[in-house]
């Protein structure tokens, strides 16, 4: 009951985008049935933790990314499926694919090209508040699905996770506070992000992430997400503890997003105990 009474529905463009889901979400249930057929023909996707994981740098989760109510325009062209092998080729270990249409300028389409173009983990990055949600992630071709602990109310969590769970996904639960972490440990996700953004505000906090970030365990993999440009700005993400970083506009809006990739990529990881 105390967890209940904390929550309350989130507001500004966080508010505004999670709504539109709900509502593409109506639509979407109707055609579950099939979706949970689809995804049942489809063989297991590899592991989005274990690549997060893997190799003594830091991973890198390269996002596709057209706009953002933040930045607006970013790379309006941007073809999903090129652009994934370009990162794939320049060591990306896992690729953000986002699907929102509104302000995002996403497409499950472009989840269908890069999962046919590459085989390294793909993450399903949309404001997903429906267990419909979570199928269709699944039959598109999604290793991972995105959820925003801010954006779905505490006992919806857990049900979302358990479903992506019997769907064959992993999950990132995304948090922005200490009671976040709190929620997202309760669950069996995979992976925990931290966003230095406030998806309410759009203003950047850095100071969250290294608040937060020592607060994961080690039996999760911790992401970083968001305000990284540079492979400075990544150093700072691996002294944090750090397994990956997600990383979106610097990637979408580069001229050469291999060499921008590769140098993104070449940052140590420091090791993790406890």
């Amino acid at each position: 009951m105390q967890e209940k009474r904390r929550w309350f529905p989130p507001q500004g463009p966080l508010g505004r985008l999670t709504s539109a889901a709900e509502g593409r979400a109506i639509e979407l249930r109707r055609q579950e049935a099939s979706l949970r057929a689809r995804a049942r023909d489809l063989p297991a996707p590899p592991s989005f933790s274990a690549a997060l994981r893997a190799g003594d740098r830091i991973s890198v989760i390269a996002e596709i990314k057209r706009r953002s109510p933040s930045k607006g325009a970013i790379n309006e062209t941007i073809r999903a499926g090129d652009r994934a092998v370009e990162y794939a080729a320049a060591g990306a270990r896992a690729l953000s694919v986002l699907t929102e249409p509104n302000e995002f300028g996403g497409a499950l389409a472009d989840l269908l090209d890069v999962a046919a173009r590459v085989d390294i983990p793909i993450l399903k990055k949309d404001f997903h508040v429906d267990e419909s949600q979570v199928w269709e992630a699944r039959a598109s071709g999604a290793a991972a699905i995105l959820f925003i602990a801010r954006a779905i109310a505490p006992d919806r969590l857990s049900a979302l996770v358990d479903a992506s769970h019997e769907a064959g996904l992993e999950v990132l639960v995304e948090v922005r506070s200490e009671w976040e972490v709190e929620r997202a440990l309760a669950t069996t996700a995979a992976a925990i992000g931290v966003n230095a953004r406030d998806l309410e505000t759009l203003a950047i906090e850095p100071w969250v992430t290294e608040r937060l970030m020592a607060s994961i365990p080690a039996s999760r993999a911790r992401v970083a997400e968001s305000g990284m440009r540079d492979a400075d700005d990544v150093v700072r993400a691996a002294a944090l503890g750090a397994d990956a970083v997600l990383i979106g506009s610097s990637l979408s809006s580069s001229s050469d997003p291999e060499r921008t990739l590769r140098a993104l990529a070449a940052v140590p990881r420091r090791s993790r105990a406890g």
